[in-house]
């Protein structure tokens, strides 16, 4: 039979453990919030409205996909034309070989945009209106373009957390 002070050192040594490894979870879970927190404040500037005003959708379809931006508030007329402003922007930037904001947004370069870059000619960027801000259609009957139109669409569903579907429908 083990002593009164053997079974205190063993759950204090269990409890020291607990403690340690929910202070790891949460360090290792803080970063990826900031670096969230750090993307988002750098789309305000470079997409010229608040993130938290609006909702990202990335769609893939089997010959590119889509950016669709809507503000969250039927209301927020702001927010709906800056989304529009800023989404006819991005149509004619992308149409140039021009991926200068994401990179700014994501503070990198994100997968695809080398190629599609390379291939600016066999792509094709069609702004449509939504009724609370826009989508900006991308297509290509160049599988390689389709290809790296799709990293680049998983890539922004997975940094901005937009949860859409990540397989192509």
């Amino acid at each position: 039979m083990k002593s009164p002070m053997a079974i205190l050192c063993a759950l204090l040594v269990c409890a020291a453990v607990a403690v340690a490894q929910a202070h790891d979870d949460h360090s290792s879970a803080q970063p990826d919030h900031s670096k969230h927190e750090e993307m988002n404040k750098r789309g305000d500037q470079g997409m010229g409205f608040a993130q938290d005003k609006i909702t990202h959708h990335f769609l893939l379809r089997k010959d590119g996909g889509a950016i669709q931006v809507i503000a969250n508030s039927a209301d927020d007329k702001t927010s709906k034309e800056e989304i529009q402003m800023h989404l006819h922007h991005i149509t004619q930037a992308f149409k140039s070989g021009d991926f200068n904001i994401p990179m700014f947004v994501h503070d990198q370069t994100p997968p695809g945009v080398d190629v599609m870059t390379k291939l600016k000619d066999q792509i094709h960027y069609k702004y449509e209106a939504a009724t609370n801000g826009g989508r900006v259609v991308i297509s290509s009957a160049n599988v390689e373009a389709v290809a790296a139109i799709h990293e680049f669409l998983k890539f922004q569903i997975t940094e901005h957390k937009t949860g859409d579907d990540l397989e192509v429908k």
